[in-house]
């Protein structure tokens, strides 16, 4: 019999009884659902509510500013905004001399985020409900003190 400990077995436990990739990962997939049963009436899913927010944010920006917003990469910001520019959710802004033209959520698209806004709400609440309030609070408070793709980390 060979006494010596299989290494696999150390990471294996170690990832099961800590890793916070992998729990962050399972907590985002059980929160984006909950958001997506709620926004599913209004034809939207999670991730483009989010990203009509995002652009409503902003108020008019560039593909680049968006993706670094919203830690996008180029590839994976053309995908999500294809389908919201196709709905006619947001438009891209013409502008003179080649310059990159600004992504602005459209009148459609402030009209879907006023009537899916209870929705929302109501998944807010849900998702509250699940991870408690402090857990919520501690969400908010690291999203919001990540660092952006231009500052030292």
């Amino acid at each position: 019999m060979d006494d010596r400990i299989d290494p696999e077995s150390y990471i294996v436990g170690e990832v099961v009884s800590g890793c916070l990739m992998t729990r962050a990962r399972r907590i985002s997939r059980v929160v984006t659902n909950i958001y997506d049963q709620e926004l599913r009436n209004h034809g939207l899913t999670a991730s483009q509510f989010s990203m009509l927010i995002m652009i409503a944010k902003l108020g008019g920006a560039s593909r680049s500013e968006i993706g670094r917003a919203n830690f996008q990469d180029r590839t994976t910001l053309t995908r999500s905004l294809a389908p919201l520019l196709k709905e006619g959710w947001i438009e891209e802004l013409p502008t003179e001399g080649g310059r990159s033209r600004p992504v602005v959520i459209s009148s459609a698209g402030k009209k879907l985020l006023s009537e899916a806004a209870p929705a929302w709400r109501e998944a807010q609440r849900q998702a509250t409900a699940l991870v408690g309030n402090n857990g919520a609070e501690a969400i908010i408070d690291i999203a919001e003190n990540l660092p952006r793709e231009d500052e030292p980390t």
